[in-house]
């Protein structure tokens, strides 16, 4: 089936929006675009530390800054590099021409300091940044810079998690680019892309080929009860081609119950199971030969109590307009979950939808009041594979697979 115009509700902001295509069974959606650090910097040496002590002309420290002395037309998003031997960095203080200090921290590898927030443009910046020996010797370097002015090309981001918002345990990181990242300059830009869980459950960013998105996951699903902060700190980074990304974008949020929807084709059931225990069984029919559903592990990306699937302007007279209701959304292509009260009889025994995921309507409405964005749909046995892309597809790929997208090296205990 193919439906309604209109984007994912609470999901993201773009500063370009794509046009949408139709087809499938409800309306074929694609991202704004065709799409690691695997947590933010470290609050080891945030501004506002106690002064340093007296440097001494015989602390064996060497050091250096960048951005150098005096440089001009630096991006917004500059951090304060360093090299030091003999010592570590301790303390870095940035403040602006107002004398205010800018609030950031330490990246976790101790390379650099990633202020907070995006810096102002046309803005002069003094930073301080004090190494200190294991005897408690220590060093001061200093330096001043001006950012650049305003870019006059920008890509548009967006991030598909808000803020106190609880997420099923399938639920992606999902990073949005408009235009995609091409490859050279995906890592420069996934150096800035922070997650934090808590409890710890380490992950990596993966890009889609179209470099339109990157997926952030762990080797497994969500612990329930998981806590994510997210920053896309891409604000002012060059992304290639002469554009900067338009601006940082955080959330923090939940990850809620362990639920998940397991769909059969050779049984045409639906198992659903929370927290391991199964607590339904729903009958199904999925895509008749000629319009098959995928296989593959999905997650629900939308849900819309009521919607109209349309294929009038793409089937033309073959085409047809319905209303659906409990409408959960799994692929970009138009695969949903929904009520088909004109297919009960055919559920559990032949298929015949135009590749969603027929249920009943009391299953349906059941359903739909139980389930979370980012909870898994996982189908198999239709003989018709999910692309990868084709919905927020992370966890539709095996580990080794998945690592494979990462733009920058990956940890060998991640491998």
């Amino acid at each position: 089936m193919v439906g309604m115009r209109r984007r994912l509700m609470a999901v993201v902001v773009l500063a370009v929006v794509a046009p949408l295509a139709l087809s499938g069974c409800g309306d074929k959606q694609q991202p704004a675009a065709a799409a690691g650090a695997s947590a933010g910097p470290s609050d080891s040496a945030s501004p506002g530390a106690s002064g340093p002590a007296p440097e001494s002309a015989t602390v064996p420290i060497e050091l250096s800054v960048t951005p150098t002395a005096g440089k001009t037309g630096v991006p917004v998003s500059a951090e304060i590099g360093f090299k030091v031997t003999g010592a570590k960095v301790t303390s870095v203080t940035l403040t602006g021409s107002d004398g205010k200090a800018v609030p950031g921290a330490l990246r976790d590898d101790g390379s650099s300091w990633v202020p907070g927030k995006t810096l102002k443009t046309k803005e002069r910046y003094a930073a301080s940044v004090v190494a200190t020996s294991d005897s408690g010797l220590t060093k001061t370097v200093r330096t001043t810079f001006t950012t650049m002015g305003a870019p006059g090309r920008k890509t548009g981001t967006g991030l598909y998690l808000f803020d106190n918002h609880t997420y099923g345990v399938g639920m992606p990181v999902v990073a949005e680019f408009n235009p995609g990242i091409k490859k050279a300059d995906r890592a420069a830009v996934q150096k800035r892309m922070f997650v934090q869980t808590d409890p710890p459950q380490p992950g990596v960013w993966s890009w889609t080929s179209s470099g339109t998105q990157a997926y952030y996951r762990a080797p497994q699903f969500w612990q329930p009860g998981t806590k994510l902060t997210v920053r896309i700190a891409v604000g002012g980074v060059p992304t290639g081609g002469g554009r900067y990304g338009d601006r940082d974008r955080s959330a923090t949020a939940k990850i809620g119950r362990d639920f998940e929807m397991k769909v059969d084709n050779a049984t045409k059931k639906m198992t659903v199971t929370q927290d391991g225990k199964v607590v339904r069984t729903a009958l199904v029919s999925l895509g008749r030969p000629s319009k098959p559903s995928v296989s593959g592990t999905m997650v629900v990306m939308d849900k819309l109590t009521e919607t109209v699937f349309d294929t009038t302007d793409t089937d033309g007279a073959a085409g047809y307009k319905t209303k659906i209701q409990y409408a959960q959304r799994i692929t970009w292509s138009g695969q949903y979950v929904h009520s088909a009260p004109w297919s009960v009889g055919a559920q559990g025994h032949r298929n015949v939808s135009h590749g969603c995921v027929n249920v009943s309507p009391s299953n349906a409405k059941w359903l739909f009041d139980k389930t979370l964005i980012g909870d898994p749909v996982i189908v198999t046995g239709t003989g018709s594979k999910l692309a990868y892309g084709d919905g927020w597809t992370a966890w539709n790929v095996s580990w080794p697979e998945f690592v494979k997208g990462s733009a920058l090296p990956v940890p060998p205990s991640l491998k």
